[in-house]
């Protein structure tokens, strides 16, 4: 080497080794998806050899990379040291964080919790992308994924958040109408409301993995929100999150002590990705935000 690499391209291969694709982190840096890769070819001609592979979840490190990675995260914190302002004695978080969220939890959880740390933290920016789905093998283009349910990923740093029940739930005008089940037997003779059976991903919210009996009729929904508005217009029984309508008169609770279902919410990311501390700031709040909320999600 003539001279020493590009801070900026280090850097750029920073975000695509925490992000795994080009195009999401054009979007991060407000650049072209043709920059991306121009500073990133700059980069392996500079230091003589590649510093990414392509694999089937996305961009990966060659072992040249790893090492640019290391001397990338310094140039991050020193920049960081440098121009963060220290207020109420933490330092300030910048940067953009990209994550993929369960829908609840994006809506009841992260959402609160991201105006908290905005306050602290002006200058980070957060995008949630929300779906319930379960854990995904690619994850390209996002640094953190919030999942519900059991996760086997090996690939992935994983971090239990928050554990929360599932309770059968209807509206006072539907029990009035159809009358309160006092078995769960009784549950076959009601209308339930779920999710689509062939688009759910997680075994965990699906009634049928509880050995709760099939209902006579039913409303599914691909989205959680769908289906806490079918309940509350008295569209059915519904095995919803008890945190999401905690406090709710519209809600009743249905056998309440005969059914629940705990799941787990797991965050998980690259572990490129866990160093950064704008993702770590993001995670931390996450854990706040559940604690704070620790009885409407168990209750």
């Amino acid at each position: 080497m003539n001279r020493f690499p590009s801070p900026d391209d280090l850097l750029i291969l920073l975000t695509v080794a925490r992000l795994g694709r080009f195009t999401a982190v054009a979007e991060a840096l407000e650049t072209t998806h043709t920059t991306v890769s121009r500073r990133i070819t700059a980069l392996d001609r500079q230091l003589g050899g590649r510093t990414l592979t392509r694999t089937s979840a996305g961009w990966e490190l060659t072992e040249l990379g790893r090492h640019a990675l290391r001397a990338a995260e310094s140039i991050e914190a020193s920049l960081a040291g440098l121009t963060t302002e220290v207020a109420q004695g933490a330092a300030e978080v910048s940067g953009v964080v990209r994550a993929h969220v369960s829908d609840a939890f994006g809506a009841y959880l992260a959402g609160p919790a991201m105006v908290r740390l905005q306050q602290d933290h002006p200058r980070l920016k957060v995008e949630l992308l929300s779906a319930t789905r379960r854990a995904s093998r690619n994850r390209s283009g996002v640094d953190l994924e919030v999942v519900a349910g059991r996760v086997d990923d090996s690939r992935a740093e994983v971090l239990v958040l928050t554990e929360y029940v599932l309770r059968l739930f209807a509206s006072p005008g539907y029990l009035r109408e159809a009358g309160t089940p006092a078995s769960l037997a009784d549950l076959g003779q009601h209308r339930f409301v779920s999710y689509v059976d062939s688009e759910l991903q997680v075994a965990e919210l699906d009634y049928r993995a509880t050995g709760l009996p099939v209902p006579s009729a039913a409303f599914q929904a691909t989205s959680i929100f769908a289906q806490l508005e079918a309940v509350r217009a008295g569209g059915g029984i519904g095995m919803l999150p008890s945190y999401a309508v905690h406090g709710d008169p519209a809600f009743s609770p249905v056998l309440s002590g005969s059914f629940e279902r705990r799941v787990t919410y797991s965050a998980l990311a690259r572990p490129e990705s866990l160093r950064s501390p704008a993702v770590q700031a993001v995670i931390g709040a996450f854990l706040a935000e559940a604690r704070i909320q620790r009885e409407a999600l168990v209750s």
